[in-house]
């Protein structure tokens, strides 16, 4: 093939490719408009309020609106599950002032945390403190005590704990001896409302890429309801569930806290073609003035 040819070809491809992932976008956000449209008169559904900024879909801005209600600002806290931090539920927070821990259970992923954001661990007042190792029902206590000693916060006053680990997730919440006061949790959409499902135990479970990967939201509601917590919301694209502790919760969410009201069932197809879609630039983060 003659190389102008060739690249003529290339050109035409990428250009098709582009085409096909803006439209794609488009699409999803003609489907979210469709699934929020009858919400909006509702302002106590949360669902309306979600963006991405460095979340995986739109927790970021369902977070926030939590802690409008919530009042608070300038808070702390601990993400379990963050890969390369850079699609996480609290990178943003930190961009607003929050300071707190991750802890990521994938050695590799450590010296690429601490060179990506290195700013944040040397800033005069420190942002980020980083954990490594599995976090398991035997060590979750003491692994958050551990990670969030090194900034002064105590994880008894813990203000925000987001927890994404692909399988285990409902043990770790078992498992907690503290009460934050807003909880972010993975469910399985899979297995809608009123079905309990929860995996059988595995201290050394690592996510293979299936549907095999967490527990069904009545499950986790039951655990979080006796652990003195309410459901507040659930995220469009069916990924992760909302608590907020009950004696901060009262009137300022949904009346109706059940899972069959709040549940959103898997539209994963909404993360790949609107909040990762190929279009635009790809996430990444450098030092700031006001993170020093």
């Amino acid at each position: 093939m003659e190389p102008t040819l060739e690249k003529e070809l290339q050109n035409a491809t990428a250009n098709l490719v582009f085409q096909l992932k803006r439209n794609s976008g488009y699409l999803a956000r003609t489907e979210i408009e469709r699934i929020l449209e009858p919400l909006r008169s509702r302002p106590n559904r949360l669902e309306q309020y979600g963006f991405k900024v460095y979340s995986q879909n739109d927790e970021d801005g369902i977070l926030c609106e939590i802690f409008r209600r919530l009042g608070m600002v300038n808070g702390s806290f601990c993400e379990i599950g963050v890969e390369n931090g850079l699609e996480c539920n609290t990178l943003y927070l930190i961009h607003n002032g929050w300071r707190g821990g991750w802890i990521e259970g994938n050695e590799r992923q450590k010296s690429l945390i601490e060179n990506k954001f290195a700013s944040l661990f040397q800033a005069k007042q420190r942002r980020l403190v980083l954990g490594i190792g599995f976090v398991t029902k035997e060590n979750i206590n003491d692994a958050l005590k551990q990670t969030l000693q090194p900034l002064g916060i105590e994880s008894d006053n813990l203000d925000f704990l987001s927890i994404d680990i692909d399988g285990n997730d409902i043990y770790l919440l078992e498992s907690l001896e503290i009460s934050p006061k807003v909880i972010c949790i993975e469910y399985n959409a899979k297995f809608p409302p009123p079905l309990s499902k929860k995996p059988v135990y595995n201290p050394t479970n690592i996510w293979r890429g299936g549907d095999y990967m967490g527990s069904s939201l009545v499950a986790i509601n039951d655990v979080a309801v006796s652990k003195g917590y309410v459901l507040v919301a659930t995220n469009i694209t069916g990924s992760n569930a909302f608590f907020v502790r009950r004696d901060l919760a009262q009137n300022k969410f949904e009346e109706n806290s059940s899972p069959e009201h709040l549940y959103n069932p898997p539209r994963y197809w909404l993360f790949f073609d609107h909040f990762m879609n190929g279009i635009g630039h790809r996430a990444d983060f450098g030092a700031y003035t006001d993170l020093e």
